[in-house]
């Protein structure tokens, strides 16, 4: 006899039914949102929105109460607040990326990604000059940011999550303070200690030691988050065997968490790879190609497309700045996307 498996029930779905009734219901809060306007003192786009937010919210809430239960109608009144909320905030993140990709496809040409500016000024033709300068600075610029930080913001993490010393608090403290300087004050920090007392000169070094002091607490907190993440019967196994405690962190706890470091990694990238305060301060925004980051200025990104606006005022000079910030737009969707990607990877 063969036995059939009963097939899960899920009463709380919405049927087909319910779901039409519901667009029937908004069409019609549509319409009477239309006639709102036309018969109120409310106009335009702000007042036809509001109009349909409350009539549509009204009508599915009427609608639950009558089919449902009091429960029912408060719980539609809620979701609508929170599509409201969820709408709000797509609105501005859909407009940036809009505008950044309509405006900056002008400015993109194969050219840009082989020359530099050095032959040539923003209010020039698209096609003459590039920002090869820029991308390269950048990448080093974040790449000895990130040799210094990496090792301070892992050591930090492990310093709360394994020692948990006397100092662990005040430096979680510090960690979590620093989250919130302003970027303008690491590159005043680096200017008045190191630039003007010591070296006398702006250098893409110095842009990495100020992108270093807003990259350490973002690694360092996703750090410390994904090191609590790995169980405690590792630590004990690895204690069990005789290890020391540093053979047992950096032999079982650091590999264990390896995916979670590299989302780390990748978040801190992300966090100062568009900074562009400090960067004016410190890095000097040369127009040429630097591999050099201990000697002379070296360009970037930012500074590339604050100086296409600034010093610009034609249409060329600001499709290049647009075409700058599509360049790193890209590279930021591309990190956080590969920070996405990891951290949904198992621990392991």
């Amino acid at each position: 006899m063969q036995s059939t498996i009963p097939t899960p029930q899920t009463p709380w779905a919405t049927s087909i039914q319910q779901r039409l009734n519901t667009a029937g219901l908004i069409l019609l809060g549509a319409v009477l949102a239309g006639v709102a306007v036309k018969t109120t003192g409310l106009s335009g786009k702000l007042g036809f929105a509001v109009s349909f937010f409350v009539i549509a919210s009204l009508l599915i809430f009427i609608q639950q109460l009558r089919l449902r239960d009091l429960a029912a109608a408060k719980d539609s009144l809620l979701s609508s607040f929170a599509s409201l909320a969820i709408i709000l905030t797509l609105i501005p993140i859909i407009s940036i990326v809009a505008t950044v990709v309509v405006k900056g496809y002008k400015g993109i040409h194969f050219g840009m990604f082989t020359n530099d500016m050095t032959m040539a000024s923003v209010n020039d033709p698209v096609t003459a000059g590039g920002l090869l300068h820029a991308l390269v600075g950048t990448i080093m610029m974040v790449g000895v940011a990130l040799l210094i930080s990496f090792p301070i913001g892992l050591l930090t993490a492990l310093y709360l999550t394994e020692i948990r010393g006397n100092l662990a608090r005040p430096i979680k403290f510090l960690v979590q303070a620093m989250s919130g300087v302003p970027s303008i004050v690491a590159g005043l920090f680096i200017l008045s200690i190191l630039i003007i007392p010591v070296t006398q000169e702006l250098t893409g070094l110095m842009g990495s030691l100020a992108l270093s002091i807003l990259m350490i607490p973002t690694i360092a907190r996703t750090a410390e988050e994904m090191l609590r993440l790995i169980p405690n019967e590792l630590r004990e196994a690895g204690v069990a065997l005789g290890a020391t405690q540093w053979r047992t962190v950096s032999g079982v706890v650091v590999p264990a968490a390896r995916s979670g470091l590299v989302t780390a990694v990748i978040l801190g990238i992300a966090r100062i790879i568009g900074e562009t305060a400090p960067l004016l301060l410190v890095s000097g925004g040369a127009d040429a190609l630097n591999f050099n980051p201990a000697s002379g200025p070296m360009g970037s990104l930012p500074y590339y497309i604050w100086k296409a606006f600034l010093t610009g005022g034609t249409e060329e000079a600001y499709s290049r700045a647009w075409g700058g910030m599509l360049i790193l737009l890209i590279f930021i969707v591309l990190l956080f996307s590969l920070a996405r990607y990891l951290s949904g990877r198992k621990v392991a």
